[in-house]
Formats: structure tokens, sequence, C-alpha cells
């Protein structure tokens, strides 16, 4: 298992993609892990090279004691890269992983070759927060088939999770494993975001990205995320909840890999 210690802990990465390959960075959702990207990595790594991880508190990196900031996540980011030799590199990431994206443009500009933020928020608003909220406390109470519960019906569009009862039993049972504290610590993380204010400083190419049927962040902060960027695109991809990248990994794919390839070319 690839770790190395960046900031006093263990972080759990891979590398995909030949080594003299433009970077590419992919930070994961709240509740994922580097698995999460197996749609995505077969179509960028003939062109770049991809760098999967967990952060702080998730999947198989170190869970270490709270508080986390995404200003945290963001330094942890930088330091991995440092201890990689990558001195810049495309930033994506989706839900959390485009908040971490977002405060690493912010905090690292010269590093950031370009910007994708997935499904993500800049801030968080009352009916965002009364969601987080039960989660964490689904989280404290570490009940896997409470969280199970709240959770599923935002992240996945209804028709989604018809279709793909497998999938959904798969996550069922990997909830049973989750480290419930370290949850409830990124959860709480995700409740200090506020970067509305800020966004005008990015100035890196960015793409913004959201499904049609998310309802846990849902269009309108994507579009404010991609109105107070300049010059940042945003695509709509239809019929796909919060999940875009499992839900219709074709066409955010194709937005990514379209994305990515013009600004290399630039």
């Amino acid at each position: 298992m690839p770790t190395l210690n960046v900031n006093g802990i263990d972080f759990y990465y891979e590398l995909h993609g030949a080594d003299n390959a433009p970077v590419v960075v992919l930070s994961n959702g709240i509740l994922a892990a580097t698995s999460s990207w197996f749609n995505q990595v077969p179509v960028l790594k003939p062109y770049f090279r991809v760098l999967l991880y967990d952060c702080r508190g998730q999947g198989q990196s170190a869970h270490p004691p709270g508080p986390y900031t995404f200003e945290q996540h963001a330094d942890d980011l930088a330091a991995l890269l440092d201890r990689l030799r990558i001195q810049r590199a495309h930033i994506a990431g989706i839900s959390y992983g485009g908040e971490i994206s977002l405060t690493f443009a912010l905090r690292y500009p010269a590093r950031t070759l370009s910007l994708f933020v997935a499904d993500s928020a800049s801030h968080v608003d009352s009916a965002l927060a009364t969601i987080i909220a039960a989660w964490r406390d689904a989280a404290t109470r570490r009940d896997p088939d409470l969280f199970f519960n709240v959770t599923t019906p935002y992240n996945f569009s209804p028709a989604w999770m018809r279709a793909n009862p497998a999938a959904l039993a798969q996550a069922h049972d990997r909830y049973q494993r989750l480290d419930f504290p370290a949850v409830a610590r990124l959860l709480t993380c995700f409740l200090d975001l506020n970067l509305t204010e800020r966004l005008s400083e990015i100035k890196a190419p960015t793409c913004v990205v959201v499904g049609e049927r998310d309802v846990l962040k849902p269009r309108e902060f994507a579009q404010l995320i991609a109105d107070a960027i300049p010059n940042a695109e945003l695509h709509l991809i239809r019929d796909a909840g919060h999940a875009t990248f499992w839900e219709r990994p074709a066409e955010f794919n194709s937005i990514l890999l379209g994305f990515l390839r013009k600004q290399s070319r630039g």
C-alpha cells in the first residue's frame, strides 16, 4: 500500500499514467475513497499522470484527532505534491473534494494549472446545514444503517438507485466499516465552509459541473461558483443526482477530459 508521511500523518495515494505526463489530482467526495474514481482513471491516464489520494480522516490515510479544516486539507495536498516532486497540477475534485480543490486554488494559485469542481458548494446555507447536521448526528451515533438511510437519498437520484441495487448494497456494506468519529470530524469541517467571498480571487481556468437532479448541493451552488470565478465554464449534467461521475460517467468524462486537454494544449 503506497503511503507517504506528510505533515506528521500517513497518506495513502496512487499514481496512474506516464511519469512525464501532466499531472491531474482527483480529490474524493467526503464518504468516498480513491476507488471511487474507477470510471475516470482509465479515460485520463493515456493523457495524464493521475494522482489519487485519501485526505486526512478518509479511507486508507490516517484518521488523526480533529478538528480538520479545508486549509489543512489544502496544505496536506501541497505537502504531498512536494514529496512526490510535483510542482504544478490540474486540480480536480467532486463534492468535498471540490471544496478542497477550491481552497487549494486560493492558497496555491501558482501551483494550480486549472481547476475542475463537480457537485460542490462554496458556503453552507441553512438548508444544507440542516442536512449535514443530520448526517453528523447519525455518525456520532455510530449507527451504519441509520447513516446509510439518511445520506443515500441525497447522494443519488431516485432513478439511479432503482437501476443500481447492487451498487447500493455495496455502499451499505462499506458503511458498516466507516470510522464514524473521523466522518463526524469531516462533516464538522464541511459545516465551516466559507469561500464564496473569495471566489473572484481564483484566476486559474475553471470548469464547474453539477447534476440536474442534485438535491444535496443543487445548481444554485454551482451557478454561484461559476459566476464568481472569472471566465469559468458551467456544465449541467441532465438527469444526474449528486454523484455525477457515477451516474453519468460518459458525459462527466467527456467534460473533464475535454477541459483538461484544452488546458494542456493552451
